[in-house]
């Protein structure tokens, strides 16, 4: 596949998941696209498709790419960019069982993942103006995500039907279709119930929308719509190049880590289909208790 050529539907759709809801930055994106690139000419010449294949395969690849020369770093990304484009294929259904799965990746390029302390979320969420529509709409939304740990896609395709408001809690359908229940806490639903009572009508314009947020035109939020909203507000919080969707939601769940939730209630809450995958947020506990001892123990040698 040369430079420029239109990428294939699962690569654009991958590349554009990248942008959206991870947040990565376009030369990031750019890398991920040219390692992918020469993933589907490797397939393409050899007549496979990425969807039916092994690991023998995959590491078949990777060799190839060794065998080019390069630094070790360079192989150890190309790891890391075929375990997210199968990780994100899995999460959405398209395959079944993930051929990166067993693949080693060094343990130096094992990334927490970033989040906001809680002052930098309560700045965040104080910065919509609710005395307009837009603003109690976006407050809403940001209360939201950070009581629920939703991803965008699930904010922007989340449904009136599936807001249980005075019990507290919603329905969603997440990656792969599957079906959670998540609690929300009370001020989320009240910002929620004072959007629904006075913004919303104001914005829909007498449109029956079924999703719950809509934009000043009553349309249906798209993911993309719902980011930019996101990363205005984070501008003006002092966070830009930290804030992302996906930020919140690790910080949605680091902070009930912190707080003593076990995680097997996280998974269930995050929709994470291995308690392994939940795993990575006790690395950012153990962080935080190391901090926590290295200031206050007396003999910690941090005085």
């Amino acid at each position: 596949m040369t430079r420029g050529a239109v990428p294939p539907p699962p690569l654009k759709q991958f590349l554009l998941h990248l942008e959206i809801e991870k947040g990565f930055a376009a030369n990031t994106i750019d890398s991920y696209r040219g390692e992918l690139e020469k993933y589907f000419f490797f397939l393409k010449r050899n007549g496979l498709h990425h969807l039916r294949i092994d690991e023998k395969v995959l590491l078949d690849f990777i060799r190839h790419e060794g065998r080019k020369g390069g630094a070790v770093s360079s192989q150890a990304h190309l790891i890391s960019v075929l375990k997210s484009f199968y990780r994100y294929l899995l999460q959405e259904g398209a395959i079944v069982a993930n051929p990166m799965a067993n693949v080693a990746l060094p343990k130096k390029w094992a990334r927490l993942p970033k989040y906001l302390s809680f002052d930098e979320v309560m700045r965040l969420l104080q910065i919509p103006d609710t005395r307009t529509p837009i603003g109690c709409r976006d407050r809403a939304v940001l209360e939201l995500m950070y009581a629920s740990g939703l991803r965008i896609s699930e904010v922007s395709q989340l449904q009136s039907a599936d807001l249980y408001l005075a019990e507290g809690f919603l329905r969603v359908r997440g990656k792969g279709g599957k079906e959670r229940v998540v609690p929300f806490n009370d001020i989320a639903r009240d910002c929620l119930g004072s959007y629904l009572e006075e913004a919303r009508p104001l914005l829909a314009r007498g449109r029956d929308a079924v999703q719950v947020f809509v934009t000043r035109r009553g349309q249906p939020f798209s993911r993309q719509g719902l980011w930019k909203m996101i990363k205005g507000h984070g501008a003006r919080a002092g966070l830009s190049g930290r804030l992302t969707p996906h930020v919140l939601r690790h910080s949605f769940a680091t902070h009930l880590v912190e707080n003593g939730a076990d995680l097997r209630s996280v998974q269930l809450l995050l929709g994470h289909s291995s308690i392994t995958t939940t795993e990575i947020y006790t690395h950012l506990a153990k962080d935080q208790l190391k901090r926590m001892y290295d200031q206050f123990h007396p003999r910690s040698g941090k005085k």
